[in-house]
């Protein structure tokens, strides 16, 4: 990787992910890009940001070739509550937007990385030790973009030879960003909620087991794989990765080790519960481990005991 554009750069993985490369392959050689300006001043100030919508395949192209760019990390995406809301949107922007990057990596021979997600299984799919390789029938469109991306991917790789990559990733819990729109956003909510009021109503039942990730563990994880040899990859895309896997209930329980007076109660929001009930509780991924040494660093423990720390800091 000389040069490289995060897509998507305003987002829950986005910021952090450019960041992480610029702090890695130096800021002028990683450039930022999102459909709006960011709130946050560390990512323009960090390096080099770029006004784009992924669905403007102009801009787009123009950018890697003015730039030179040979890595493309692709996260503009909508996320899964946001996407039933307006599933028309999600397809031009999840679909659209990754053709629009798949064929500007083809034309000059860009590496790609793609994530995926837990969204792109489905309540047929085994729930427990969830497979690399299983049956794939989701039932929101965003899981449906997902698998969709997963097998544009594929073709492009096997029909046009890019080097495209990517992780099925679990719900991601981030000190630095806040949500946008995701099913698993309780388990970043609660903390602010912990910290500020001592309490607070989750939108999931408190048996909903999901996997779940630090947001450190995602972008190591990005970087490692990218980073990888390709001869040692039989899968190359939609990698099963965890960290861990947990309820909220058993989150909050977490919490309360370290603050005693936290309370949590239970205000189910039907639509993001549906969609929770039809992910996975728990991914295999011994093929990452396998293919490229993937190991997660955090556990629930640590990463609760960090999360507290970061966010009282802010």
């Amino acid at each position: 990787m000389k040069k490289i554009l995060v897509t998507g750069a305003t987002g829950q993985i986005g910021l952090e992910l450019t960041i992480a490369l610029r702090n890695k392959y130096g800021a002028e050689n990683v450039l930022a890009a999102g459909h709006k300006r960011p709130a946050l001043t560390e990512l323009t100030q960090s390096g080099p940001y770029y006004r784009l919508d992924v669905r403007d395949a102009s801009a787009l192209h123009q950018i890697v070739e003015t730039h030179n760019v040979d890595t493309i990390f692709h996260l503009a995406s909508l996320l899964s509550a946001v996407a039933e809301q307006n599933p028309q949107q999600a397809w031009d922007v999840n679909i659209n937007g990754l053709i629009n990057v798949l064929e500007t990596s083809r034309t000059h021979q860009c590496a790609l990385f793609f994530p995926s997600s837990i969204a792109a299984f489905g309540p047929k799919t085994p729930p427990l030790d969830t497979p690399q390789d299983t049956i794939q029938r989701p039932t929101t469109i965003y899981g449906i973009t997902k698998v969709s991306g997963e097998l544009l991917c594929n073709y492009y790789h096997h029909r046009f030879g890019v080097d495209a990559r990517g992780l099925r990733y679990p719900g991601l819990i981030s000190s630095k960003t806040l949500p946008g729109g995701g099913t698993t956003d309780y388990a970043v909510d609660i903390f602010y909620a912990a910290i500020k009021a001592q309490h607070y109503e989750c939108f999931l039942r408190a048996d909903t087991q999901l996997d779940m990730m630090y947001m450190p563990d995602a972008i190591d994880a990005a970087i490692h794989l990218m980073s990888a040899d390709s001869k040692q990859l039989t899968h190359r895309n939609a990698f099963n990765v965890t960290a861990m896997s947990f309820t909220p209930h058993q989150l909050a329980t977490e919490i309360q080790k370290h603050i005693p007076q936290f309370t949590i109660a239970y205000n189910v929001d039907p639509l993001r519960q549906a969609i929770a009930d039809s992910w996975p509780r728990h991914m295999n991924d011994s093929a990452a481990k396998a293919e490229w040494g993937w190991q997660a660093q955090f556990d629930l423990p640590a990463m609760v005991e960090d999360m507290l720390e970061k966010i009282t800091l802010k």
